[in-house]
């Protein structure tokens, strides 16, 4: 039987106006790669941050392999799991290595120089992300994929057992898309990393992912296996539409074929 990652408990978060939980609960298994899918607006980056103990809900709890994430210190916290956001913030002008090196904060003790466990850290993460050549180019002389990739490493560099990644696929082209799947899938099946991901892209998530949740309105609609979530039911109650599932001819992973 599989263990749980995450548990997520009776979570109630109201924002503003807008409740986006009202009593969710759910489990995420300890897999390498687990997928959340679902139509914009219907919680996924939220449940990402309650995951990564940036956002605290109104009621509930969120539990990292049964230890309560709020009863994390912060420093403890940035040393086991990760967080990239979907936008990341404007920085004044650094180099690309200055930027990885920021992913090794939880790791140094203030004041001193980098270890050499820190350099060869930055430099992992630089190679893995195809950055390696550009270590010393300015972030603003980056191209939007580049920048993309950038904080992908640092994010990579903190070297944490868990990664969450809120749409790290934006401003790829399609092969840094599936560059990036494959580092992630390597970072799953290699070195044992446990990374959760946002994805809008059905193929990218069924093709890559161990297990799938499916959200929509703040609820599960459905989850598991990419061949057992994504089915013509799931999708329609996701977005709305119909549409044929079918493996795909190569990875025998399920592609979604909408009939509008």
């Amino acid at each position: 039987m599989t263990t749980s990652l995450f548990d997520i408990r009776d979570l109630s978060l109201t924002l503003g106006t807008q409740v986006i939980y009202d009593g969710f609960s759910a489990s995420l298994p300890d897999v390498g790669l687990t997928g959340i899918i679902g139509p914009n607006g219907c919680g996924k980056s939220t449940l990402l941050r309650c995951l990564g103990g940036l956002v605290s809900p109104d009621a509930g709890m969120v539990e990292l392999r049964k230890t309560p994430v709020s009863e994390m210190p912060a420093a403890a916290r940035a040393r086991r799991i990760a967080f990239l956001t979907q936008e990341p913030p404007q920085l004044s002008d650094m180099t690309v290595e200055g930027l990885v090196a920021k992913g090794r904060t939880p790791w140094r003790r203030p004041f001193l120089p980098p270890t050499q466990a820190d350099r060869e850290a930055i430099t992992r993460a630089l190679d893995a992300t195809g950055l390696g050549d550009l270590r010393a180019r300015s972030l603003v002389a980056l191209s939007g994929g580049q920048r993309q990739r950038a904080w992908i490493a640092m994010a990579l560099a903190q070297e944490t057992e868990v990664i969450l990644l809120d749409e790290p696929t934006s401003y790829l082209d399609l092969p840094h898309q599936i560059r990036l799947m494959h580092l992630l899938r390597e970072l799953a099946d290699r070195d044992g990393r446990r990374i959760v991901v946002v994805l809008h892209d059905l193929t990218l998530a069924a093709r890559f992912c161990d297990h799938l949740l499916a959200l929509s309105g703040g609820v599960c609609v459905t989850e598991g296996a990419p061949g057992e979530a994504v089915t013509p039911d799931a999708v329609a109650r996701l977005y709305g539409i119909e549409a044929e599932v079918h493996p795909d001819p190569v990875f025998g992973r399920p592609v979604v074929y909408p009939k509008q």
